[in-house]
């Protein structure tokens, strides 16, 4: 066994088929710009169809954002709006199942959800997470099960295993 490089890599990756997902990514009031760069990278990874980066999120030219990213601001399509709620709603009005990742009295398994063809994926406030208003403008909530000590995961490391396991549910039987 070897690692992959060059021409190798790029081809080993496209053996893959993305499954049809039309994915979008809100990020409401991150404090931490790497937080913001991982999201990049992992709408990247996904090819999300968006990235909205709401309320005091920092934006990009930002170093930190670019560093973390890998300059993956500059391939993925993102904006800013001044609110994530107001966010939220326009994209359920375009069609859009929108689930805020956070634990509430009323959270889904991330793992147990069946995800329509266009979802929306909402993260809060590292520290207090999504807001109330965020949170009601939205059609549902997921939770990742932790079974230690700590109650959530880092915001970016969340929105990664979310997207990668919605994008991969619909992917249906597993191609050789």
């Amino acid at each position: 066994m070897r690692q992959l490089g060059g021409k190798r890599l790029k081809d080993f990756l496209r053996r893959d088929v993305r499954p049809p997902l039309d994915l979008v990514f809100v990020l409401q009031d991150l404090e931490d710009p790497v937080n913001v760069g991982a999201a990049f990278r992992i709408g990247d990874g996904v090819e999300v169809t968006e990235l909205v980066l709401a309320g005091s999120t920092p934006c990009p030219p930002n170093e930190t954002i670019h560093g973390v990213g890998r300059g993956t601001h500059r391939r993925v399509r993102w904006r800013h709006a001044e609110s994530a709620q107001d966010a939220v709603l326009e994209l359920r009005g375009l069609g859009y199942t929108c689930y805020a990742l956070e634990t509430t009295d009323a959270s889904q398994a991330y793992h147990r959800v069946e995800y329509p063809e266009k979802v929306c994926l909402v993260v809060g406030n590292e520290h207090h997470g999504v807001t109330t208003r965020t949170l009601s403008a939205c059609n549902g909530a997921l939770y990742i099960p932790m079974y230690g000590r700590i109650h959530s995961l880092n915001a970016h490391v969340a929105l990664a295993i979310v997207a990668y396991h919605c994008l991969h549910s619909r992917a249906g039987p597993a191609q050789t």
